[in-house]
């Protein structure tokens, strides 16, 4: 039996504050399906092919089902993704301007084929137009097969940053260039452990929602303390100004005010207090003012993809449904 201590440091985990995965040898699997469903769309939409013919573009993800996933053991990366995807299409001849729409399916994008091999139908909707669908059939399955790639190659780069970290005996060597480079310049390195820093992998989020109310009524229940108390349902601190702080929920939710336009736009750093530390999002609330309503338009960046269906749930759910009792009360009381 090893004496205690001395065992094999490959088995070794190490007590740090971050649970880091020390030399990458334990068995970690990280959900790439939300992240990849945006990636995807990201990559496919929008794609347009031209000729003399006429030109096409892919308008719409139709369906995206499947699920992807990245694993770490030893070192190592396993990925695993199977997708069944169709894309909407569609276009217009340049002789006679017509319109003709079409459907694009990818019945199976995994790992067992290479994104060449990978069967990718055309089809269009019966009637003239199958010049369109053979350049759709030619260059516009060249540009979905490239767009394939880089989604795969997005998958194995910016979505696993940070699953295989560096191990001791690397930043010990990265310390040591270190040392050496400063040597020049008089400048002198820490003998403490290097903090490796590591890259979170985010998604966007966009939602929008209907109010019965006016565009400064809105406005304000973001902007005034005794409002969000009322529809959060709990203690407040807002300085609402541009650098001014904020907490709400009892703290679980903290941020920074980076812009306030009156009953136009706020733009704000914005984090929930179980995310990792110091990560903020930012978000922006747009208040477009419709017949009798207002539209309130969410656009939110930098969330961690572990965390994106809790933050639609936050904003659906303790935001935008709590916001909308907290008005049908003031009517009733008005």
């Amino acid at each position: 039996m090893a004496k205690w201590g001395h065992g094999d440091p490959r088995w070794i985990v190490e007590e740090r504050e971050d649970g880091t995965n020390v030399n990458n040898w334990h068995w970690t699997e990280r959900d790439a399906t939300s992240w990849s469903k945006g990636k995807l769309r990201e990559l496919l939409v929008g794609i347009v092919v031209e000729s003399e013919a006429g030109r096409c573009e892919i308008g719409e993800l139709k369906q995206v089902e499947g699920e992807a996933s990245c694993s770490s053991r030893k070192g190592k990366l396993i990925f695993f993704y199977e997708w069944n995807i169709k894309l909407g299409w569609k276009g217009t001849t340049k002789e006679s301007s017509a319109k003709h729409k079409g459907v694009i399916e990818i019945p199976n994008l995994s790992e067992e084929n290479e994104v060449d091999d990978t069967e990718v139908n055309v089809s269009k909707k019966k009637g003239d137009g199958d010049i369109l669908k053979d350049l759709m059939k030619t260059a516009g399955i060249a540009k979905v097969r490239e767009a394939l790639g880089e989604y795969l190659k997005a998958l194995k780069t910016e979505f696993t940053t940070g699953m295989i970290l560096p191990t001791k005996a690397v930043a010990t060597q990265e310390l040591t260039v270190k040392r050496k480079l400063s040597e020049n310049t008089l400048q002198v390195q820490a003998s403490s452990p290097v903090a490796l820093g590591v890259r979170i992998p985010t998604v966007a989020v966009h939602m929008t929602e209907l109010f019965d109310t006016t565009v400064d009524q809105l406005y304000s229940i973001f902007t005034v303390k005794d409002l969000v108390q009322k529809f959060s349902k709990s203690s407040a601190v807002l300085e609402a100004e541009k650098g001014g702080k904020f907490q709400m929920f009892d703290g679980n939710i903290t941020g920074e005010y980076i812009e306030l336009l009156t009953n136009r736009k706020i733009i704000m750093k914005w984090r929930c207090r179980n995310w990792p530390e110091e990560h903020y999002a930012t978000v922006a609330l747009s208040f477009v003012p419709t017949l009798g309503q207002t539209e309130l338009q969410l656009d939110c960046t930098g969330v961690p993809v572990c965390k994106e269906e809790n933050m639609r749930s936050c904003w659906q759910k303790q935001h935008f449904e709590e916001i909308k009792g907290l008005l049908q009360l003031t009517t009733l009381s008005g």
